[in-house]
């Protein structure tokens, strides 16, 4: 990585690159982003690009003509909002469907100070062996 990053400084040095010439535009964008770029190297858990949410997300292009009739600003922020939960959900291996029906009928009295006990990652490991069932279940 280090010779990585002296070659991109190597790139902003060269006088026959302008500044809008696609390489000089390149080595400065991952400059400026260079602790972010170099994450994966000191966490084991953070894989080195986001193929995995990119096709996680990919329900959300595919379903676009859906979206079209949010009828607002606001309620399309809720469906992002949910197409989100169900990704991070699917991400973790977490059943969406009961996350939701559990975690729904837990918020109103679980403690506000522990709201992030309710995230999909923690919720999984804290309370997916014995989730709260809806009663419209068969």
């Amino acid at each position: 990585m280090r010779d990585f990053w002296q070659w991109c400084d190597q790139q902003l040095q060269r006088d026959d690159l302008e500044p809008r010439h696609p390489l000089r535009q390149a080595a400065e964008y991952a400059l400026k982003r260079q602790r972010s770029l170099e994450v994966f190297l000191s966490d084991p858990d953070v894989p080195i690009d986001t193929n995995h949410l990119e096709r996680g997300l990919r329900c959300i292009p595919m379903g676009r003509r859906n979206w079209l009739f949010c009828w607002s600003e606001i309620g399309a922020e809720h469906v992002s909002i949910l197409q989100s939960l169900l990704t991070t959900c699917r991400l973790h291996g977490a059943d969406p469907y009961t996350y939701l029906v559990d975690v729904l009928q837990s918020v109103a009295i679980h403690p506000a100070s522990r709201v992030d006990e309710l995230t999909p990652r923690r919720w999984k490991a804290l309370f997916a062996d014995a989730p709260l069932r809806s009663d419209m279940e068969h």
